[in-house]
């Protein structure tokens, strides 16, 4: 995973015009062979236009216009969309607003060395938060706590969506069986990985509250992301029970 240049990072944006620009240049300085691709729901802000502009500057840029605002989980399954059809090797993925630091990618890429899903995590040890108020660090603890217990999935910051992927993995991914369109995809995927056999790794990070513009976070999503929990860890006692009953007949003949 030491060639950037077979890497993808995708950003997915709405109304990020005061964060976009800085952020791009931030993250090319960073890995400065790999392509990045801006995934825009319609921005009324400008952020579209900026895109156009930066892509006729740089080969390496690239952006996908959508009608509309259509929700992370979508932006996310049209990033590894292109990853696949890309052919790179890895697809990276983090928020637009600044919360991640680019300072990590490379650590990050390391880590791939060893696994198929790296996470940035702002749970692992070494991982920290600033700025966020205690409610909205209640229920991302709740959230994160749900996805370990209902769903099984052996990592400790399952909400976070800064994330590298390898495409060998995503190839593998049966696209039908993934329902969440907006932040609940980022525990479906998971979901999706962990029973492929993925290998996942996490790097600590200092997570910030956005420098500029609005949370896209709100009540409705939250509530959303506890009913794909629980969707998800149905269809998971389904699967256990199928195994056990499996089992038990094997045994008994």
């Amino acid at each position: 995973m030491a060639q950037t240049e077979s890497i993808l990072v995708a950003l997915a944006t709405y109304n990020e015009i005061d964060n976009l620009p800085s952020l791009v240049g931030e993250v090319h300085l960073r890995l400065p062979h790999a392509s990045v691709v801006v995934i825009d729901d319609n921005s009324p802000d400008g952020t579209g236009q900026w895109c156009e502009k930066k892509a006729a500057q740089a080969s390496w840029f690239s952006c996908i216009h959508r009608p509309r605002k259509m929700g992370l989980g979508s932006a996310l399954r049209d990033a590894m969309q292109l990853a696949i059809e890309r052919e790179v090797e890895a697809l990276i993925t983090l928020d637009a607003d600044w919360s991640h630091p680019p300072d990590v990618l490379p650590q990050i890429l390391d880590a791939a060395r060893h696994a198929d899903v790296v996470i940035g995590s702002r749970y692992c040890p070494g991982g920290k938060i600033e700025g966020w108020p205690l409610h909205r660090r209640m229920a991302s603890r709740a959230i994160n706590f749900a996805a370990n217990w209902l769903l099984g999935v052996p990592v400790q910051d399952c909400s976070s969506n800064y994330r590298l992927y390898t495409t060998s993995l995503l190839k593998r991914v049966k696209w039908d069986d993934i329902h969440a369109s907006g932040y609940a995809y980022l525990e479906e995927i998971l979901f999706r990985l962990d029973l492929l056999g993925a290998r996942f790794a996490e790097v600590p990070i200092l997570f910030s509250n956005r420098q500029a513009g609005e949370s896209k976070i709100n009540a409705a999503e939250i509530f959303g992301a506890a009913l794909v929990l629980f969707r998800l860890a149905i269809h998971r006692a389904s699967l256990i029970f199928r195994r056990e009953e499996a089992a038990d007949r094997n045994v008994r003949s």
